[in-house]
């Protein structure tokens, strides 16, 4: 294993044992915070991997995202890694889905593209999964569940 490599699955483990905004607030708390609520019910019946995510938008910002969720290390991170990267960014609704497909494409690869560490920071280690076709559904599950959070808001 290089050492890459290594750091990666380091980065992924730490994601999925910390994750990241995790815990979803009540949507009645809406009304105190500008925005309209969108949220999303995913599930990989193929793992058991599930997750909720919740997605605060204000007109074309993504204000907010918080999810709660269980399954693989992988599904968990990614979530968490998502959840961090749109927080950090306030990425509109267009970045977002620009993202998202952007993610969607590299995950179908099987390893011929790499995610850009500079647009997607920690998302970025989980390029490799693509090389895995029975674990890119759990790396979706979170963007597959903000993509539909963002159409619903």
């Amino acid at each position: 294993m290089s050492d890459l490599d290594a750091l990666y699955r380091e980065l992924i483990l730490d994601h999925s044992k910390h994750p990241q905004h995790f815990g979803l607030t009540d949507e009645g708390d809406a009304p105190a915070k500008a925005g309209t609520i969108g949220t999303s019910h995913q599930k990989n019946p193929v793992c058991g991997d599930e997750i909720t995510l919740r997605a605060r938008v204000d007109g074309e910002t993504i204000a907010d995202v918080r999810w709660e969720g269980r399954g693989c290390s992988i599904s968990q991170a990614s979530a968490s890694m998502l959840a961090d990267l749109v927080a950090e960014e306030g990425l509109s609704r267009a970045e977002a889905l620009q993202l998202i497909e952007g993610f969607r494409e590299a995950l179908r690869s099987r390893g011929t593209l790499e995610l850009d560490e500079e647009v997607y920071g920690d998302a970025a280690a989980l390029s490799g999964v693509s090389k895995f076709s029975a674990r890119v559904k759990c790396a979706m599950l979170a963007w597959v569940a903000l993509e539909d959070a963002i159409a619903k808001a």
